[in-house]
């Protein structure tokens, strides 16, 4: 994927920053509440956590670059971090990119932020990278996520059944959706109409 111009990635109510080494510290902070990991149990906050968010970030840096990239999301009115997304899995071969590894401190939920970071996300995807498809892929336990996913215009396709084991060691399954090309400006209507 060609380098990220964040420039573009600026809305009404929120812009997304590039992960770096400075923003550790208060994600470390932000991410020890445990109802952001409540269906995916990413992270587990016991003894481990530090640890656990080490790797988990490790993982962020390790998107960044020719699949994808990690972002920091900062609401405008403030500039607080209330959150981190990703593009992850890319490939320009077949021009795609999936969307995801998104949380948000409770504090936000429901409100618009979720809807224009998509929004922000999905338009770099097919405007300016030019891509077919955009994929989401969700815990099957985590309904909020996947009805957030509905609701920005990603069809369904299926579930991925047994397909990973979480931190720990209970059983995943996926639960795929994507946007493609040729609903992107309807979808996009629709975003804009909700942000």
């Amino acid at each position: 994927m060609q380098p990220i111009d964040t420039s573009l990635l600026r809305g009404r109510h929120l812009y997304l920053a590039l992960l770096t080494k400075e923003y550790e510290p208060q994600l470390r902070t932000l991410a020890r509440d445990e109802r952001l990991w409540e269906f995916t149990k990413t992270l587990l906050i016991n003894d481990t956590y530090d640890a656990q968010f080490d790797a988990y970030i490790a993982k962020a840096y390790g998107h960044a670059g020719a699949d994808g990239q990690a972002f920091v999301i900062h609401r405008t009115s403030d500039d607080a971090v209330i959150g981190m997304t990703r593009f992850y899995d890319g490939n320009e071969e077949h021009k795609r990119v999936n969307i995801g590894y998104t949380w948000y401190v409770p504090e936000v939920w429901g409100q618009v932020y979720n809807k224009e970071c998509k929004l922000l996300l999905l338009q770099y995807a097919f405007e300016t990278w030019g891509l077919q498809r955009v994929g989401f892929e969700v815990a099957h336990q985590n309904l909020r996520s996947q009805k957030a996913v509905e609701k920005i215009g990603g069809t369904r396709e299926g579930t991925l059944r047994k397909f990973m084991l979480r931190p720990d060691g209970s059983v995943r399954h996926t639960v795929l959706f994507s946007i493609i090309d040729e609903e992107w400006p309807e979808k996009k209507a629709k975003l804009f109409s909700m942000c």
